[in-house]
């Protein structure tokens, strides 16, 4: 039931998550944090089983991490991915495999933008733009419609929020915010929460509910 989006820039990448977590159709919470940062320059965005989200994106950060303290500098987000890729494919094989999918985006240091996307069989690729989940039904015929190599950050978040408004009026499960940041040479910058139009958010007024549920409580 989950979401990721990847736009790919020319200088820059950004990418969405969702804030949903859940279990089965139980709504678990609406503030839910599906993205790692990996480095200065570097996010992965990861769905999936709660469990094998979480002990996956902090192994790859981690080991990240202390590649760069042994070796004295950093993975680019091509050597990252395939990193990634590799821990996927060993999991693949063993007795407990990740059940994740997911978007590594990140900026080389001289500015060229990477977006890798991933699944749960260690299928990875190089893409412009990319998405998961179910929503990705919805957004990929988006995408391939407005996006182009040479848009702006300012036309990319209005591509991402058209994305987001077509989820929301065809995907029959609310998806209430999505969270946004972008990576370019400077860093990573949150754009914040992008709120799904016509949603009920996590702090549902008083007067919204019914007198007879209130009464009940």
């Amino acid at each position: 039931m989950e979401c990721l989006i990847g736009i790919c820039g020319k200088d820059f990448v950004v990418v969405a998550s969702d804030n949903l977590a859940a279990h089965s159709i139980i709504a678990i919470k609406h503030d839910a944090q599906k993205q790692f940062e990996l480095g200065d320059k570097m996010i992965m965005a990861v769905s999936g089983d709660a469990g094998d989200m979480s002990n996956y994106a902090e192994y790859i950060q981690k080991n990240l991490k202390l590649y760069e303290m042994v070796h004295g500098y950093k993975l680019t987000p091509n050597a990252a991915a395939n990193f990634s890729r590799k821990v996927m494919a060993q999991s693949l094989r063993s007795r407990g495999p990740y059940m994740v999918n997911l978007l590594l985006a990140g900026v080389e240091d001289d500015g060229t933008p990477s977006l890798y996307f991933m699944d749960y069989l260690a299928s990875m690729v190089k893409e412009k733009f990319a998405a998961h989940g179910y929503g990705s039904f919805f957004i990929l015929s988006t995408l391939d419609r407005y996006y182009r190599e040479d848009m702006t950050k300012e036309e990319a978040i209005d591509l991402l929020k058209l994305c987001i408004r077509e989820v929301q009026s065809r995907f029959i499960v609310n998806l209430n915010a999505f969270s946004c940041k972008i990576i370019d040479k400077d860093g990573i910058t949150s754009v914040g929460d992008i709120p799904a139009s016509g949603t009920v958010h996590k702090d549902v007024p008083k007067e919204a509910i019914h007198p007879e549920l209130i009464a009940r409580a």
